[in-house]
């Protein structure tokens, strides 16, 4: 053993021993001292950069003093600190969650602070210019009946009739232009066949000067004719192949879809019809816009791409090239301009070049542009993603289109760089079955806001809600621009042709602006508001008329708006021979759906009469209620009015109303005398209360004794000496009409006044004594009569009447 363990030492001596060189000395050092040696030596080497310098720089550079903290953290007395690691962490989340909470409060109180700031300011605007449209150009041609009548419709706090100030030249062409286009859908809905009305209004819009906005206002229009798909023109009804039956209706047609349950399949089709329209919109404007040369569409972009994308002999960067050819951003801008067949056929004609780089390409774009809804299958939309790694812009951008991957992702670098493109991309994406639709993005073009679109070009905010829907938002919009009101108008009316404007119901219609936002409703656009504000005494009646597009609405909203359209003027008379004359609303009763006399009686000539009855404008009711056929309440009007008229004062300007209101009652008595109407207690008390203003009259024209026999003639106060007759009419005299009633204190001192002027004239007659004093006895029987009735009714007069009849009895006694 002893023997083996002596080879092993032997052994592994000679291991090394070629290593070994006798000029160096031999280490008798354990481990440690050599350590010690070591780290002796390094200390006295020149300073070498080591890690912790490195890192120490590095820190400086992000403004940490490495060193600072590090002789903190040394000279930290941990005996103080907690040793309650999770409950420190904890209180730092919780004051983290406060801040956060309190810098979220702040904000939201400030842009609170600011929207209110700025609608406030929008409201005064809004407000200081119907102001200084009420003061500044009222038409001094308007009847004053008229002018009544609109006083009244004012003074209830609803529309707003202004015919605004003065008019440039500009705009009165302006509106003139509109209005033939007006005149031409009313005369189609009297016929009872469809109108164009959005391509009549963009030829009025056309055929105008041109201004800032116009070119916007044109785009606008054509958006809503491609989300309506309404034609240029259509043929004459004298067209062999164009009976009224075969013709396209368009007044009304999607408006039980827009106005109905808004999670209904039809309501998630017809969302998708106007997303379809407004990118196509969006195509054809680009494409007018932009492209231009070879009528060839290849040629064109072709052409396109190389004044945009080729720039000193090369390509920018941004532009991939596929057999030689910028091929992706090719296909995109065919796609981007409506003109998707055509990029087929190119990714048809160079599928050999795009298979070379992505193999699947054609076939999944293949799908998609004959797919009807640009929808592909769910196994397409899957591999499509499997694959998107794009980073080329327009090939990224045809990716996303196909898939409709990553919607939130809303902008694609370099490829949407402008408003326009941007929106047909976000509305080309859109699909009604993920992420909202096109409610989804409208939350969120909303959340922008209009000083996002509105920064570059004014007007584009009003075309934005158009496209996503939001028509009551985007009248609005153009209405609260003083350059645009007009358009706003028509844009509304072609909107409720076709159904699609929401109506709010009266009560939450508000007086500032047509717009009504309720956080449980959808917004609604008061169309009789505009329409009223808009509209002047000479052209009226054609805007008047389309108050009564959304009559269909549910839950009597529509209903409300017709009444809005029901009280107004121009509604026929009578001629001096007593025939009838219907007027111009009568003429276009079936626009106001109106559809008997009846009904056009009631709505309209009753209601305004009401209307002017309860305003004390009793003229002007009486005649209105007289067109309507309604001679009873004629005559009742015509009592009341007398009674309340009796004992105004008969000279001066004071008593005008009742001058006029005798007048009409003299008028309305004789024909209906003549005619046997309205025959009873009304008609014998407006009879009789005219007798009483005769008598009136005669007195103060000095002539009592005539005063006298009028009011004898009358039959209401005996005075003839039989008591048991008088005092039978003073019992009667509860039953009399209230006019008579309400005067007595009138036609009593009348009677006795005459009675004492006639007393004191037989007094200084010459006559003979005989016939004298038989005139004086009469005269005091006449009086004691008066008396006994008065005494009879003495509480129904005031103390000082009763006084006043007493002493000139006296008089006359003596």
């Amino acid at each position: 053993m002893a023997s083996d363990l002596s080879s092993l030492l032997n052994s592994s001596r000679a291991l090394n021993s070629h290593l070994s060189r006798p000029d160096l000395p031999s280490v008798n050092l354990s481990l440690d001292q050599i350590e010690a040696q070591s780290r002796r030596l390094v200390s006295r080497q020149p300073g070498v950069p080591t890690d912790t310098d490195r890192a120490n720089y590095l820190l400086a550079q992000a403004h940490v003093d490495a060193p600072a903290l590090a002789s903190s953290i040394a000279h930290l007395n941990t005996s103080a600190t907690t040793q309650d690691v999770a409950g420190y962490l904890r209180h730092a989340h919780e004051q983290n969650l406060i801040s956060t909470i309190e810098e979220g409060r702040r904000e939201t109180q400030e842009d609170f602070y600011r929207l209110l700031e700025d609608r406030s300011r929008k409201d005064w605007e809004t407000k200081k210019r119907r102001v200084f449209e009420e003061l500044g150009g009222r038409s001094s041609s308007d009847n004053k009946a008229l002018a009544e009548m609109k006083k009244s419709f004012h003074a209830r706090g609803s529309l707003a009739a202004s015919t605004g100030p003065s008019l440039t030249m500009q705009m009165q062409s302006k509106m003139m232009a509109y209005d033939r286009a007006i005149g031409e859908l009313n005369a189609a809905r009297l016929r009872g066949t469809s109108c164009p009305i959005i391509h009549h209004l963009m030829q009025a819009a056309g055929g105008l000067n041109a201004e800032a906005s116009s070119s916007q206002i044109m785009f606008n229009f054509h958006v809503l004719a491609k989300i309506t798909a309404e034609p240029p023109a259509l043929p004459p009804v004298e067209h062999a192949g164009a009976h009224i039956l075969n013709a396209p209706l368009f007044e009304r047609k999607y408006a039980r879809v827009y106005l109905g349950d808004p999670d209904s399949r039809e309501a998630s089709a017809l969302r998708t019809q106007i997303a379809k329209g407004s990118r196509e919109a969006l195509e054809d404007q680009y494409w007018d816009a932009r492209l231009g040369g070879d009528p060839s569409v290849a040629n064109k972009i072709r052409a396109y791409l190389l004044m945009r994308y080729y720039k000193n002999g090369e390509w920018e960067d941004r532009i991939e090239l596929v057999a030689g050819q910028p091929l992706w951003a090719k296909l995109f801008y065919l796609v981007r301009t409506g003109h998707a067949q055509e990029a087929l056929d190119e990714a048809l004609r160079c599928q050999a070049a795009i298979d070379h780089r992505e193999a699947s390409f054609v076939s999944h774009f293949k799908s998609w542009i004959e797919s009807q809804d640009r929808r592909l299958s769910k196994p397409h939309r899957d591999h499509l993603q499997s694959v998107y790694n794009a980073h080329i812009p327009f090939k990224l951008a045809l990716f996303k289109l196909m898939g409709r991957l990553e919607p939130s992702r809303r902008t694609v670098p370099q490829v949407t760089m402008t408003t326009e493109d941007w929106l047909w991309f976000q509305l080309a994406m859109v699909d009604e079955e993920e992420e909202g639709g096109l409610r989804g993005l409208t939350e969120v073009l909303l959340s922008y806001g209009e000083r996002h679109f509105d920064a570059a070009n004014k007007g584009t905010w009003a075309g934005v809600l158009l496209m996503c829907g939001q028509f009551e938002r985007a009248v609005a919009a153009l209405w609260e621009r003083q350059e645009t009101e007009i358009e706003a108008v028509h844009l509304a009316i072609a909107l409720a042709y076709h159904g699609f404007l929401r109506v709010p119901p009266r009560a939450e219609t508000s007086d500032l602006g047509p717009l009504t936002l309720s956080p449980l409703r959808p917004p609604a656009l008061s169309l009789a508001t505009l329409i009223w504000r808009y509209v002047r005494p000479i052209q009226a009646l054609q805007y008047v008329y389309c108050v009564c597009l959304s009559a269909d609405q549910s839950n009597g909203i529509g209903k409300e708006n017709l009444q809005s359209a029901w009280e107004l003027e121009l509604v026929g008379g009578f001629r001096p021979d007593g025939t009838k004359f219907s007027g111009v609303i009568e003429q276009g009763a079936s626009l106001l759906q109106l559809q008997s006399t009846a009904q056009y009686n009631e709505q309209i000539l009753i209601r305004a009469a009401r209307e002017c009855e309860t305003n004390d404008r009793i003229p002007e009711a009486i005649k209105l209620y007289n067109l309507a056929g309604d001679y009873a309440t004629v005559i009742a009007c015509l009592a009341q009015a007398l009674g309340n008229t009796l004992a105004l004062p008969t000279t001066g300007g004071e008593n005008e109303k009742g001058r006029i209101i005798e007048k009409t009652a003299v008028e309305i008595l004789r024909h209906y005398e003549r005619m046997n109407r309205a025959v009873g207690r009304d008609r014998d008390a407006a009879i009789k209360l005219l007798r009483v203003r005769e008598a009136v009259n005669a007195k103060n024209a000095g002539r009592p004794d005539v005063a006298l026999e009028i009011m004898e003639s009358t039959d209401i106060v005996p005075l003839d000496g039989d008591v048991a007759k008088i005092t039978r009419k003073a019992e009667e005299f509860k039953d009399l009409h209230d006019a008579l009633q309400r005067n007595l204190q009138v036609y009593l001192p009348l009677m006795m006044d005459s009675l004492a002027a006639v007393h004191q004239s037989a007094k200084t007659s010459a006559v003979a004594e005989a016939t004298r004093q038989m005139t004086l006895t009469s005269l005091r029987k006449k009086s004691r009569s008066l008396m006994v009735f008065a005494g009879i009714l003495k509480y129904r007069m005031s103390p000082d009447v009763y006084s006043y009849l007493a002493r000139l009895d006296v008089e006359i006694a003596l």
